[in-house]
């Protein structure tokens, strides 16, 4: 493995012009949040790279710094990150998951000299951002289908990551064995600067055709490799096993997560790899991510009337075979509720890739902008439903008691700040959803 810059290793002098940048970015922030515009994240990031149009690389220069990328989990990969890397000095991460440059130069910008950045980027933005920030990790989960009508071919992005890849030459690359996609992507570094991570990928249907020659990937059980031209899983360093992991001699690291479901352990264990390369010992790190009980809404519960609701993020076809895991066993109901916006993408046809079949025999209910697709595909996957569009109104009917919420991303974010308010008594949500793409 190659060593890794410390995280509490000074940063450079930030040049004057990215000083202001940031002092203009944080000062606008400040403004957004007292007009009621929201959290200010979006908008004081531009207004930065409007006054310093090179303030990531200003901001980021002479600093460790760690960036994640993916599909599905990179928010929650890129908060498990941050709590291991604390446990050795100072360190900063993009508020919200905001995950295009503007929030990145947002966490920045508040960023004391030396602090280490735990960063989530956006996985058609991931080569803007280590060309600006010279990282010394990439930590590089998932690729499956999601915003069809934005990034329509996954193996494009495969494509862009590998030229990434070959690009950032000091960086060490953290990626996960069972994607094919990423295996392709991740295989551009060299052998003793990737630590190849057995985290599972229970959704194959994007990779069942080879990156590198088209050939048909065959699979037994979780070792696949391509027929015709030879690319195969790599042999991970360590991998996923019950509630810990292995490492490749022998040693198992258990540990306790807050977190639901398979997905976010394995989360745990691609961060825990990223955190080594920064001095952080896996145990350490399992221990600092254990206190993690909910990531920007997710998670979370709220009571509503005489129910009480569990927050899910459910945004496409590979995330929902993860969130089937998380739900409470039958009978328990789930309120399902979908968007279709910028953010989350305005096709919403992914809803007939998802096996809503295994919902049946619970109370369910289709609510959201696009409740109407939702019922439509609820009905042909013969799930008897309410159709609800209010999520709230819909988690009262199928109370009282436990009710899981699994929503994508305007959804979730919308129903979180609501939910907020009615226990707050007047907090604001957040009305820049255009500057954040999407949410791992």
């Amino acid at each position: 493995m190659c060593a890794a810059p410390s995280p509490v290793a000074r940063a450079d002098r930030v040049p004057g012009r990215a000083t202001v940048a940031a002092w203009a970015g944080r000062v606008t922030a400040a403004l957004s949040r007292r007009l009621g515009r929201g959290d200010g994240t979006v908008i004081g990031g531009r207004v930065s790279l409007l006054v310093d149009p090179h303030a990531l690389a200003h901001l980021g220069a002479g600093r460790w710094v760690g960036l994640v990328s993916g599909t599905n989990g990179k928010t929650t990969t890129t908060r498990l990150l941050t709590a291991a890397l604390g446990t050795i000095g100072p360190v900063v991460t993009n508020p919200q998951g905001s995950n295009l440059p503007p929030g990145l130069v947002a966490g920045l910008s508040g960023a004391a000299p030396g602090a280490a950045a735990a960063l989530e980027v956006d996985e058609a933005w991931l080569g803007t951002a280590a060309e600006a920030l010279h990282p010394a990790t990439l930590t590089l989960l998932n690729l499956t289908r999601d915003q069809l009508d934005r990034v329509a071919e996954v193996r494009r992005l495969a494509e862009r990551w590998r030229g990434v890849v070959a690009a950032t030459l000091g960086t060490h690359v953290v990626a996960n064995a069972d994607d094919p996609l990423v295996a392709w992507a991740a295989g551009a570094a060299d052998p003793d600067r990737c630590t190849w991570v057995g985290a599972g990928q229970p959704w194959l249907h994007d990779a069942s055709g080879c990156p590198a020659c088209g050939g048909r990937i065959r699979w037994d059980g979780p070792v696949w490799a391509c027929g015709d031209c030879g690319l195969r899983r790599p042999d991970p360093a360590l991998w996923v096993d019950g509630d810990g992991v292995v490492e490749a001699d022998g040693t198992q690291h258990h540990f306790e997560l807050h977190l639901p479901g398979r997905a976010n352990r394995a989360n745990a264990a691609m961060a825990a790899a990223t955190a080594r390369q920064a001095g952080v010992t896996l145990d350490a790190a399992f221990a600092a991510m254990g206190s993690t009980a909910a990531v920007d809404g997710r998670y979370r519960r709220a009571d509503v009337g005489r129910s009480t609701a569990r927050l899910l993020l459910a945004k496409n076809p590979a995330g929902w075979l993860e969130v089937f895991d998380m739900l409470a066993p039958p009978p328990g109901p789930v309120v399902v509720v979908v968007n279709a916006r910028i953010a989350d993408g305005r096709d919403p046809s992914w809803l007939w890739d998802v096996p809503f079949e295994r919902l049946a025999g619970r109370p369910v209910a289709a609510s959201g902008e696009r409740c109407r697709d939702l019922a439509v595909r609820l009905h042909y996957a013969d799930v008897e439903h309410q159709r609800i569009a209010d999520p709230v109104e819909a988690i009262k009917a199928l109370g009282p008691g436990p009710v899981d919420v699994a929503a994508n991303y305007t959804a979730l974010r919308d129903l979180d700040a609501r939910l907020g308010r009615d226990e707050r008594g007047g907090a604001d949500g957040d009305r820049e959803g255009s500057g954040r793409v999407r949410r791992g």
